[in-house]
């Protein structure tokens, strides 16, 4: 149960970037040399569940069942050749339980896999946001909202669902494609939102097209909720559209380490009763290495991206992956530094101290700007 700008052109960040816990997917890459692992456990409860057969008279024939089972899901994740591009693999393994009312009253169970798809994702397109921390003349431009966060980082996927499947879940077409469009946007530092346009079971009878709104903020550096909302398009005459809301939340045990929890439920023109509840975890073996870029004037290390999955798009881009991020930088600048302190000349001890009592003066004449500034901002606001 799988629920839920540019910079070097990285898609690696210090936190871990999960699907998890929602159905959708974001536009990033987990990053060369990641290789991750997400899985968890599920139970499901189907009520009044109908798949149509065929017209009898020109009246359809409906099989109509309810069920209820319980499995594992499993997603493979891990970037390769280039940043940009990812190859993953999606597998569901389950023990179900239906029991039939038409067109006749039976039983059965069957217990092997549910769904297998592999495929691959690439980030077509990352936007540039404005770095409000170097405005230092006007608080009022420092906090205001960047529109350009209302445009999307856009990702492309194609996959193929194998058809090596139990008997419950087999496609009588065999195999089939499926294609999406993942966005995201980063609207604040905490809040992120995704949308997923799917094509699955394409050029079968059993095509679907569906729509997935998730929205994910962050409440501490390592809590984050999650709600979710999808609605499929079915091809098939006579087959209902199903409208789906999931929520849930997720804890980060460390950089490399996400567990998470959700509850999901469907409602459909036929009135169903069904749910989804889930809990899994996220890790992954970083063997990442940072590129470096070189210049006429020096080298700097690539800085790891900052928007990304549940977490890494929430902290990634915030006070606390910043942090983190701002930390390598550093100690990779002070190595150079120290690397070098044999070929500069002797510093000017003077002018040395000179420049840091005016760099001081100028921080404290900043700071007292600013101030002024919030209290005519307070004013104002009355």
């Amino acid at each position: 149960m799988l629920l839920f700008v540019e910079i070097g052109y990285a898609q690696y960040t210090p936190i871990i970037n999960s699907k998890r816990p929602g159905f959708s997917d974001s536009p990033y890459s987990v990053g060369t040399k990641v290789y991750q692992v997400e899985g968890g456990l599920f139970y499901k409860k189907v009520g009044n569940y109908q798949t149509y057969i065929n017209d009898v008279n020109g009246i359809p024939v409906y099989y109509v069942h309810s069920s209820t089972g319980f499995g594992s899901d499993l997603m493979l994740r891990t970037g390769l050749f280039m940043e940009k591009l990812e190859f993953n693999a999606e597998l569901a393994f389950v023990n179900e339980d239906r029991d039939y009312t038409a067109p006749s009253v039976y039983s059965e169970s069957e217990l092997g896999l549910s769904k297998l798809t592999i495929g691959a994702k690439y980030l077509v397109y990352m936007p540039e946001y404005a770095d409000k921390s170097k405005e230092i003349r006007s608080w009022k431009a420092r906090h205001a909202f960047d529109t350009k966060r209302l445009i999307p980082a856009v990702g492309v996927y194609a996959g193929l669902n194998t058809n090596l499947l139990m008997d419950m879940y087999k496609n009588p077409e065999g195999i089939s494609p499926r294609f999406a469009i993942f966005t995201q946007n980063d609207l604040s530092n905490r809040w992120i939102v995704l949308m997923n346009f799917i094509i699955d079971k394409a050029f079968t009878d059993e095509m679907e097209n569906s729509f997935i709104l998730t929205s994910t903020y962050s409440f501490t550096e390592r809590i984050s909720a999650f709600g979710e909302g999808q609605v499929f398009f079915r091809t098939q005459e006579y087959v209902p559209n199903d409208f789906q809301f999931g929520a849930g939340g997720a804890y980060l045990v460390n950089n490399n380490l996400q567990v998470d929890f959700s509850a999901r439920m469907i409602y459909d023109e036929r009135e169903d009763s069904s749910y989804l509840f889930g809990m899994g975890a996220s890790w992954r073996l970083d063997r990442h290495k940072d590129k470096i870029i070189g210049n006429t004037e020096d080298e700097d290390v690539m800085n790891p991206d900052e928007k990304r999955g549940f977490f890494a798009g929430l902290f990634a881009g915030g006070w606390f992956a910043s942090k983190s991020n701002n930390k390598k930088v550093d100690d990779v600048k002070v190595s150079k530094a120290k690397s070098r302190a044999g070929l500069q000349a002797p510093v000017n001890k003077k002018a040395q101290k000179a420049r840091e009592k005016q760099n001081k003066q100028l921080i404290k004449d900043t700071e007292k700007k600013e101030k002024a500034e919030r209290k005519n901002q307070e004013k104002e606001n009355g």
